[in-house]
């Protein structure tokens, strides 16, 4: 069986969740409107059943994704993500109708929500804090390689096969889910889950010492033991103590999807339709999306631990305005199909190069170790709340507004992310994650303080 104790191939394993997630939410995108013809769905019953069911199963994946990480450790709940996924492909590729079909999108949204837990979880705690940011990175960087995937599999797909193409776009995906699960089996499970959870010291310090030679084994295991000295319920979790990481995470989370990405993801044939582009035209123009999403998260990789997260928030942030704005203002003019395109492929770049590399990697670090698996479950669920509202309605906002007024609410809503990155949000770049809770006033004094005072109150 394949087996590894190296920081670098246990990141690149786990983050091949990220690359079935990228595939699997855009996928979809390519059978949209086969499936809706099909089907004959009304809008409402097509956003709501069909475009949208694989995000409720994403917000409930991530809502609930940290318990199993936090009882079963987080490689096994990396494997069992896997298995969703697999079901979920297949499910889909061969559902007899839309609830069939509904109900398998569902599963393989509990997979990917999970995942967006999981995956910053395990990889943020077998890493050192100078390469910390680029390896949680690799999380985001295989989530747009599937989606570039997504894209081009769906143009490949529907340019060969005549007859339902969209099954076959969408049950490709059992063979990366495969592959993945194989892969999986061979990795270690986090050294500070053992400590936390187990109390399984020796393990712990093998392991440490196998994926961070260079460190102080002796100081990061005491390190770790204190600041996980007691254990936290969730209702400590939302005391005032942590208020300030939960308004970073909630927020961070909520410009994510305020900025409009998975609107255009998700919808970008049909985006690309509404600007005058040929019906079959659209899935080739979606692929550029893909391809300016690969490189500049790779960009985004690069600089994270050079300049920060936050500097890349700025870059991010301006990039959107101008880039939304200036999609608005195609609308509004009827500019030419391509140049919608380039703006479009603009905004995608600002993305990628902020918030996308930045959103897994800031909510996996702000919180201390005894909850950071609560940390994670709020910031990736509140992420896939709006992106699930989002997507849900955009059918009949697309029929009820006009291109220039929601892309000129979009650019709007960024103006205010800057205000909260130029604000509130701090920089947390190479800070270990136990210095972090120090920084942030949470330290494992504080939290111990906070725990005693639920326990007596119960």
């Amino acid at each position: 069986m394949f087996k590894t104790k190296s920081i670098l191939l246990s990141s690149i394993v786990a983050a091949i969740a990220g690359f079935l997630f990228g595939f699997d939410t855009i996928v979809i995108s390519g059978a949209d409107r086969p499936i809706q013809d099909l089907w004959e769905l009304s809008d409402l019953f097509h956003g709501t059943f069909i475009m949208s069911m694989a995000l409720w199963g994403t917000v409930i994946g991530a809502l609930f994704g940290g318990i199993p990480c936090d009882r079963f450790g987080r490689r096994k709940t990396l494997f069992w993500i896997g298995v969703l996924y697999l079901l979920s492909a297949l499910g889909s590729a061969f559902a007899p109708d839309p609830y069939i079909f509904s109900i398998s999108r569902f599963i393989g949204g509990l997979g990917v929500g999970a995942s967006s837990v999981a995956v910053p979880i395990y990889i943020s705690e077998i890493t050192p804090a100078n390469n910390r940011g680029k390896l949680v990175a690799l999380y985001q960087f295989n989530i747009v390689f599937g989606i570039l995937i997504a894209y081009l599999s769906n143009y490949l797909i529907g340019i060969t096969v005549a007859d339902q193409a969209w099954r076959w776009m969408l049950g490709v995906e059992a063979i990366p889910a495969t592959i993945y699960l194989l892969l999986v089996l061979g990795v270690p499970e986090s050294p500070r889950w053992l400590v936390l959870k187990k109390n399984d010291i020796s393990s712990a310090k093998s392991l440490l010492q196998q994926l961070n030679p260079r460190e102080d084994i002796e100081n990061m295991i005491l390190q770790i033991k204190k600041s996980v000295s007691k254990s936290a319920q969730a209702s400590v979790f939302f005391s005032k103590r942590f208020q300030f990481p939960i308004i970073l995470a909630f927020l961070l989370a909520f410009f994510n999807q305020l900025s409009g990405i998975n609107f255009v993801l998700y919808y970008a044939p049909r985006i690309f339709e509404s600007a005058g582009i040929a019906a079959g035209d659209v899935l080739g123009a979606s692929i550029s999306l893909g391809v300016v999403n690969l490189l500049f998260t790779l960009l985004g990789m690069y600089l994270i631990d050079r300049i920060g997260r936050r500097s890349l928030m700025y870059i991010g942030s301006v990039g959107y305005i101008l880039s939304l704005a200036g999609v608005s203002w195609a609308f509004y003019t009827g500019a030419e199909g391509f140049v919608v395109v380039i703006l479009v492929s603009a905004f995608i770049a600002s993305h990628a190069v902020g918030q996308g590399a930045v959103i897994w990697v800031f909510i996996s670090e702000i919180f201390p170790n005894v909850v950071r698996d609560y940390g994670m479950s709020l910031g990736s669920g509140t992420h896939w709340v709006f992106a699930a509202i989002i997507t849900l309605v955009t059918p009949t906002v697309l029929s009820a507004f006009s291109g220039a007024q929601i892309f000129g609410f979009f650019s709007f809503m960024m103006v205010l992310q800057l205000l909260f990155v130029w604000k509130i949000m701090p920089e947390t770049k190479n800070i270990t994650l136990e210095e972090m809770e120090v920084k942030l006033g949470i330290s494992s004094e504080v939290l111990e303080e906070v725990i005693d005072e639920e326990e007596i109150n119960n």
